[in-house]
């Protein structure tokens, strides 16, 4: 019984739709899974419609992942069980949107003047849903044939620090904490193990957060047991998903499902979801 507790879809930077994305849990039998897009609730409605529509029995979760940057080391905040109608929570998304658009065009411009010739039209194109974000610009470089997958265009023109990167929108984690338990949600920090600044982690615990996810495909076995220490001492729950986006560059987060938690830990972040419902 495993739920993948981080999958993306088109509405933010993944390839399949949110309906898509249910058919291919059902069909490798996976309990439950959490649609976390990356800054936009926009797919949630569709993948709690289609469920309801065609009778479906899995567990499913509202969830978000809210990109935030602490200096030079992105910490991103995964959110569960979010009321994904929520006032507050929609009005920042909506400038996070502008903000993400206003970026793309300023890493575009550059990329032009480097010589690669893309636009934001060719990338709108390749968004399927209207937010833009990295992986559609470095699908627009692939398109072009300027590069050969997503990671080469990271690592060569549009990662931190590389020719074409503009830095994102100013957002702290402590906002992206807020936000989701204001929305009724569960805040999770995300993959510590892809934080450049593991000094940071005690920080955003600090902040108020309230589980880590420890089960994920690029951390290691000593991570994993670094962190399940980490989650007891903070008395954090443990969360665990693929991070799928449905591309396929060569690693684990290409595969829905490779990773997960178990129904005991689902059990434990229910526990956790009636206890915040209960002080409310």
């Amino acid at each position: 019984m495993l739920y993948d507790l981080h999958v993306h879809s088109t509405a933010s930077d993944g390839l399949f739709t949110p309906r898509q994305i249910i058919d291919m849990a059902l069909k490798i039998g996976l309990a439950g899974l959490a649609l976390t897009d990356h800054d936009t609730v926009d797919g949630l409605e569709s993948a709690i419609d289609y469920i309801r529509e065609k009778e479906y029995e899995i567990d499913f979760i509202p969830g978000i992942e809210i990109n935030t940057e602490v200096g030079r080391s992105e910490v991103h905040i995964l959110g569960y069980f979010i009321d994904y109608r929520n006032t507050m929570l929609n009005e920042r998304l909506k400038e996070i949107k502008r903000a993400r658009s206003e970026r793309a065009i300023k890493m575009i411009d550059k990329l032009r003047k480097m010589g690669l010739i893309i636009s934001l039209a060719q990338v709108k194109k390749l968004t399927r849903g209207d937010l833009i974000g990295r992986p559609h610009i470095a699908r627009a470089l692939m398109e072009k044939a300027y590069v050969f997958s997503e990671k080469e265009a990271f690592e060569k023109y549009i990662g931190q620090g590389k020719p074409a990167y503009v830095p994102r929108y100013r957002f702290l984690p402590e906002e992206a904490i807020d936000l989701v338990k204001n929305a009724g949600g569960i805040p999770v920090l995300a993959h510590p193990g892809l934080i450049s600044d593991q000094d940071l982690i005690s920080g955003v615990i600090d902040m108020g957060i309230e589980g880590i996810e420890i089960y994920y495909p690029e951390h290691d076995q000593m991570q994993i047991k670094k962190y399940i220490e980490l989650a007891r001492k903070n008395h954090l729950v443990i969360t665990g998903g693929s991070d799928f986006h449905g591309t396929d560059e060569g690693s684990g987060r290409s595969r829905l499902g490779i990773t997960g938690i178990t129904q005991d830990l689902m059990r434990k972040l229910l526990d956790k979801k009636s206890e915040i419902k209960q002080k409310k």
